[in-house]
Protein backbone atom coordinates (compact mmCIF):
# COMPACT_ATOMS: atom_id res chain seq x y z
CA UNK A 1 0.00 0.00 0.00
CA UNK A 2 1.45 3.39 -0.97
CA UNK A 3 0.66 6.69 0.68
CA UNK A 4 0.91 10.11 -0.93
CA UNK A 5 2.67 12.48 1.44
CA UNK A 6 2.89 15.37 -1.05
CA UNK A 7 0.22 17.49 0.74
CA UNK A 8 2.09 17.10 4.03
CA UNK A 9 5.44 18.07 2.54
CA UNK A 10 4.00 21.25 0.99
CA UNK A 11 3.57 22.81 4.42
CA UNK A 12 6.01 20.87 6.64
CA UNK A 13 9.76 20.99 6.79
CA UNK A 14 12.01 18.26 8.11
CA UNK A 15 9.51 15.40 8.27
CA UNK A 16 11.32 13.27 5.71
CA UNK A 17 11.60 10.35 8.14
CA UNK A 18 7.83 10.29 8.65
CA UNK A 19 7.26 8.79 5.21
CA UNK A 20 10.02 6.26 5.84
CA UNK A 21 8.47 5.24 9.19
CA UNK A 22 5.01 4.78 7.69
CA UNK A 23 6.40 2.77 4.77
CA UNK A 24 8.34 0.52 7.17
CA UNK A 25 5.24 -0.02 9.31
CA UNK A 26 3.12 -0.80 6.25
CA UNK A 27 5.65 -3.33 4.91
CA UNK A 28 5.79 -5.23 8.20
CA UNK A 29 2.17 -5.43 9.38
CA UNK A 30 2.74 -8.51 11.57
CA UNK A 31 5.03 -7.82 14.47
CA UNK A 32 6.37 -10.60 16.65
CA UNK A 33 4.76 -11.00 20.06
CA UNK A 34 7.77 -12.59 21.79
CA UNK A 35 9.10 -11.49 24.14
CA UNK A 36 6.39 -9.28 25.64
CA UNK A 37 7.38 -5.74 26.57
CA UNK A 38 6.17 -2.47 28.11
CA UNK A 39 7.16 1.08 27.22
CA UNK A 40 6.77 3.48 30.13
CA UNK A 41 7.03 7.27 29.94
CA UNK A 42 8.69 8.63 33.08
CA UNK A 43 8.85 12.30 32.03
CA UNK A 44 8.83 14.40 28.86
CA UNK A 45 12.31 13.16 27.97
CA UNK A 46 12.72 9.82 29.80
CA UNK A 47 11.36 6.38 28.93
CA UNK A 48 11.89 2.81 30.11
CA UNK A 49 11.51 -0.23 27.90
CA UNK A 50 10.88 -3.39 29.96
CA UNK A 51 11.05 -6.82 28.32
CA UNK A 52 10.14 -10.15 29.92
CA UNK A 53 13.12 -12.38 29.09
CA UNK A 54 12.79 -15.33 31.47
CA UNK A 55 15.45 -17.96 30.82
CA UNK A 56 17.92 -15.45 29.35
CA UNK A 57 20.99 -14.14 31.13
CA UNK A 58 22.79 -10.85 30.54
CA UNK A 59 25.32 -12.65 28.32
CA UNK A 60 22.52 -14.08 26.15
CA UNK A 61 21.12 -10.67 25.16
CA UNK A 62 22.70 -8.14 22.82
CA UNK A 63 21.62 -4.50 22.58
CA UNK A 64 22.59 -2.50 19.50
CA UNK A 65 21.66 0.99 18.32
CA UNK A 66 22.01 1.50 14.57
CA UNK A 67 20.43 4.15 12.32
CA UNK A 68 17.95 5.35 14.98
CA UNK A 69 16.89 1.75 15.67
CA UNK A 70 17.32 -0.11 18.94
CA UNK A 71 17.83 -3.80 18.25
CA UNK A 72 17.34 -6.24 21.14
CA UNK A 73 18.45 -9.77 20.24
CA UNK A 74 18.48 -12.83 22.46
CA UNK A 75 20.02 -16.24 21.87
CA UNK A 76 20.41 -19.07 24.39
CA UNK A 77 22.75 -21.96 23.74
CA UNK A 78 20.79 -25.20 23.81
CA UNK A 79 21.85 -27.34 26.74
CA UNK A 80 19.87 -30.55 26.20
CA UNK A 81 22.38 -33.10 27.35
CA UNK A 82 21.16 -35.35 30.16
CA UNK A 83 17.77 -33.59 30.24
CA UNK A 84 14.42 -35.00 29.38
CA UNK A 85 11.74 -32.32 29.17
CA UNK A 86 8.20 -33.51 29.81
CA UNK A 87 6.75 -30.06 29.26
CA UNK A 88 8.44 -26.89 27.99
CA UNK A 89 6.42 -23.82 28.94
CA UNK A 90 9.26 -21.35 29.32
CA UNK A 91 10.25 -20.16 25.89
CA UNK A 92 13.96 -19.66 25.35
CA UNK A 93 13.84 -19.37 21.59
CA UNK A 94 15.97 -16.80 19.84
CA UNK A 95 14.37 -13.43 19.23
CA UNK A 96 15.07 -10.04 17.74
CA UNK A 97 12.93 -6.97 18.47
CA UNK A 98 13.45 -3.61 16.78
CA UNK A 99 12.33 -0.26 18.16
CA UNK A 100 12.56 2.92 16.08
CA UNK A 101 14.08 5.78 18.07
CA UNK A 102 13.20 9.41 17.44
CA UNK A 103 15.94 11.89 16.61
CA UNK A 104 18.20 12.79 19.53
CA UNK A 105 17.14 9.75 21.60
CA UNK A 106 19.93 7.87 23.35
CA UNK A 107 19.99 4.58 25.23
CA UNK A 108 21.47 5.39 28.63
CA UNK A 109 21.74 2.01 30.35
CA UNK A 110 20.25 -1.45 30.67
CA UNK A 111 19.89 -3.87 33.57
CA UNK A 112 18.28 -7.23 34.19
CA UNK A 113 16.50 -8.23 37.39
CA UNK A 114 14.15 -11.16 38.02
CA UNK A 115 13.85 -11.99 34.32
CA UNK A 116 12.98 -8.41 33.31
CA UNK A 117 15.31 -6.47 31.04
CA UNK A 118 14.97 -2.72 31.66
CA UNK A 119 16.41 -0.29 29.10
CA UNK A 120 16.54 3.40 30.05
CA UNK A 121 16.10 5.77 27.12
CA UNK A 122 16.36 9.56 27.14
CA UNK A 123 15.71 12.26 24.58
CA UNK A 124 18.45 14.91 24.55
CA UNK A 125 17.56 18.14 22.78
CA UNK A 126 20.73 19.82 21.46
CA UNK A 127 21.32 23.45 22.39
CA UNK A 128 20.92 24.45 18.73
CA UNK A 129 17.35 23.10 18.74
CA UNK A 130 16.24 24.66 22.02
CA UNK A 131 14.17 27.85 21.79
CA UNK A 132 16.24 31.00 22.07
CA UNK A 133 15.20 34.61 22.39
CA UNK A 134 16.35 37.06 19.72
CA UNK A 135 17.07 40.57 21.05
CA UNK A 136 15.39 43.45 19.25
CA UNK A 137 17.36 46.67 18.80
CA UNK A 138 15.89 50.06 17.99
CA UNK A 139 17.12 53.18 16.21
CA UNK A 140 19.18 51.44 13.53
CA UNK A 141 18.25 50.90 9.93
CA UNK A 142 19.08 47.36 8.89
CA UNK A 143 21.71 47.07 6.18
CA UNK A 144 23.21 50.53 6.71
CA UNK A 145 26.39 49.18 8.27
CA UNK A 146 27.35 47.34 5.09
CA UNK A 147 26.76 50.35 2.81
CA UNK A 148 29.50 52.48 4.41
CA UNK A 149 33.16 51.63 3.59
CA UNK A 150 35.37 50.54 6.41
CA UNK A 151 37.60 53.37 7.73
CA UNK A 152 40.87 51.54 6.99
CA UNK A 153 40.13 50.74 3.35
CA UNK A 154 41.77 52.89 0.68
CA UNK A 155 40.47 53.21 -2.86
CA UNK A 156 43.01 52.01 -5.46
CA UNK A 157 44.37 54.84 -7.65
CA UNK A 158 43.24 54.80 -11.25
CA UNK A 159 45.94 53.51 -13.53
CA UNK A 160 46.75 55.42 -16.70
CA UNK A 161 46.25 53.53 -19.89
CA UNK A 162 49.58 52.65 -21.49
CA UNK A 163 50.17 51.13 -24.90
CA UNK A 164 50.94 47.43 -24.84
CA UNK A 165 53.55 45.99 -27.13
CA UNK A 166 52.32 42.92 -28.87
CA UNK A 167 55.59 41.89 -30.47
CA UNK A 168 54.12 41.72 -33.95
CA UNK A 169 55.62 43.44 -36.98
CA UNK A 170 53.63 46.28 -38.41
Amino acid sequence: MAYDFAPLFRSAIGFDRLAQLVDTAAQNPVSPSYPPYNIEKLSDARYVLTMAVAGFGPDDIELTVQDNTLIVAGRVAENTQDREMLHRGIATRAFERRFVLADHVVVEKADMTNGLLRIAVRQIVPEALKPRRIPISSGQVMGMEAAQPAPDSVAAPAMAAQPVACGCAA
